[in-house]
């Protein structure tokens, strides 16, 4: 099993924050389960502020190179939903570029 911890901003707007919330209290089932198809097994996003972070558990066998591409292939609603959630979202400053959700380090496990 493998965990991956990854950072984004939300746009500095209260209005568009909570409508970001509300989105994620129904994710779509396309959404959901080609998730689960590409080995993502428990997925946790948490939000301070506007600055959100995202803990992810996958199989071994997971790559966010090559398994989140696969992920918007697996249905256009996919595709429709990080589109969607791209409008409500900055990337950090202290990502690559290449990255829209940025990789952070593990620098602490128990």
């Amino acid at each position: 099993m493998k965990h991956f911890g990854l950072a984004i901003n939300l746009k500095d707007d209260p209005e568009i924050i909570e409508k970001y919330k509300e989105y994620h209290s129904n994710v779509w089932p396309e959404v959901l389960e080609s998730l689960h198809t590409i080995g993502i097994t428990k997925m946790n996003i948490y939000l301070l502020g506007r600055r959100m972070f995202m803990a992810m558990e996958t199989v071994d066998a997971f790559d966010v190179e090559k398994d989140f591409p696969r992920y918007l292939e697996q249905h256009p609603r996919c595709r429709e939903w990080d589109e969607l959630m791209r409008t409500y979202q900055e990337p950090v400053p202290e990502r690559k570029p290449e990255e829209w959700w940025a990789l952070m380090e593990c620098v602490f496990e128990l």
